[in-house]
């Protein structure tokens, strides 16, 4: 009975394979941790500098814009580049460019160069090596790992960013106040050594198929994005892994109202607040560790509907009650569903899509990703204005639903799709 007991917490726990299978997966996992926590610094750190100088929320609200735009508009690009060049040197000099906007921040705040200006463009170019670097490292793993490790992989991956969104900000908050900013972007240049290490040390990644000459590779570049978004229009089950997506972050995405809740639900302050933020990534994160069983699921377009749904229910679940405690639960519930519903779209745009086509497609699930959850703040909020906090949770919840209901009867292949012979 003994050898049991390992198959059962691999069954239940995140599954360890890929990092123990993969010497170069695994240096590219922990150097993607280690940086993104000291990207998730960085963002609070150039937050609170941001208010420190101009004491204005609107000024703080702007650095989310001024990272939203580059990443937007560079993710497309970026994906194409990826899919014209060695995707290793990609993944280096822009993390690179990364570390060397973390040294710059860091030498502003030593020499007392305090400007908001500066701060707005030093954010805007991370997003753009962000935008770059993001389709690069994601089209490598596929070549690392064989296609039944890709769930693990991912959930292994949201792991990282969810741990890293949590820890991170915990970490700049402490770091600021003990030792300043400075040394809050120091400590982010030299977390960006683990990921230039782990970029330095793979082999060469050319996409597959091109090897061509420089004149078609000039002319490639230039057509690739489109080129990308035509591949997406004829591919039904792709296509539904963002729709999917968007009807959540569109829909359902109630973290614009949680300053409104926590005083009108709860009686709460801006502890409230966090609680209600923090929640949804605790779920995401519980559902990460114990996502051993993913691995086991072919079904992978129904896994998703039924995640997608999930989250809708667990929101509008969530706008009924007055609970607290019991509204945290269902947030984290929520972000539970989130992470299965990520886990099998980033596997389907994986494997169901060719080398030479994965860095595009990338680039389009990054625009969807960063561009989803503040789409979805405006229809919250301003729902939430014309109507009230309450209508704006449930009624996104139940349009969530409907919306996947309706997606899932119109392509119904979307619900047949087997991961054992995965079919775009």
């Amino acid at each position: 009975m003994e050898p049991q007991g390992p198959v059962t917490k691999r069954r239940i726990l995140a599954d360890l394979t890929p990092l123990r299978t993969s010497v170069d997966y695994r240096r590219l996992w922990a150097g993607n941790t280690i940086s993104w926590i000291g990207q998730a610094m960085t963002a609070l750190a150039v937050s609170l500098q941001v208010y420190d100088i101009t004491h204005s929320s609107f000024s703080v609200g702007l650095v989310g814009l001024f990272s939203l735009v580059p990443l937007v508009v560079f993710g497309l690009y970026g994906g194409a580049i990826a899919d014209t060049v060695d995707r290793r040197k990609l993944g280096l000099y822009s993390s690179l460019g990364s570390c060397g906007l973390s040294l710059a921040l860091a030498a502003g705040a030593f020499a007392g160069f305090h400007h908001v200006w500066f701060l707005y463009s030093v954010v805007a170019l991370q997003a753009v090596c962000a935008a770059l670097n993001s389709p690069a490292r994601s089209s490598m793993i596929p070549r690392l790992l064989p296609p039944e490790q890709l769930p693990a992989a991912n959930a292994l991956s949201s792991i990282t960013t969810t741990g890293g969104t949590m820890l991170g900000p915990m970490l700049g908050g402490l770091i600021v106040g003990l030792w300043g900013y400075q040394a809050a972007y120091t400590v982010d240049a030299v977390a960006f050594s683990a990921s230039l290490y782990a970029m330095w040390r793979l082999p060469a990644m050319r996409p597959e198929g091109a090897e061509a000459g420089a004149e078609e590779g000039v002319r490639r570049k230039r057509a690739s994005v489109l080129e990308g978004l035509r591949f997406l229009a004829t591919r039904p089950n792709l296509r539904m892994t963002f729709f999917t997506d968007m009807c959540a972050m569109v829909l359902a995405h109630p973290r614009a109202l949680f300053p409104a809740v926590a005083v009108v639900w709860f009686g709460g302050d801006a502890k409230t607040v966090g609680l209600l933020v923090a929640a949804p990534a605790v779920g995401a994160l519980l559902g990460a560790v114990f996502s051993g069983w993913l691995g086991r699921i072919r079904r992978h377009g129904l896994a998703i509907l039924l995640a997608v749904a999930g989250w809708g229910t667990a929101i509008a679940v969530f706008g009924l009650t007055r609970n607290l405690w019991l509204g945290l639960f269902f947030l984290a519930v929520a972000g539970c569903a989130d992470t299965i519903s990520m886990v099998f779209r980033s596997t389907m745009l994986q494997a169901a899509v060719p080398d030479e086509m994965r860095g595009r497609l990338q680039g389009v699930f990054i625009v969807v990703v960063a561009g989803g959850p503040r789409l979805g703040d405006f229809v919250a909020g301003s729902v939430g204005d014309l109507a009230s906090p309450g209508v704006a949770v449930v009624g996104g919840g139940v349009a969530c639903v409907v919306a996947v209901g309706l997606l899932a009867v119109k392509w119904r292949r979307f619900a047949r799709y087997d991961a054992k012979a995965p079919e775009a």
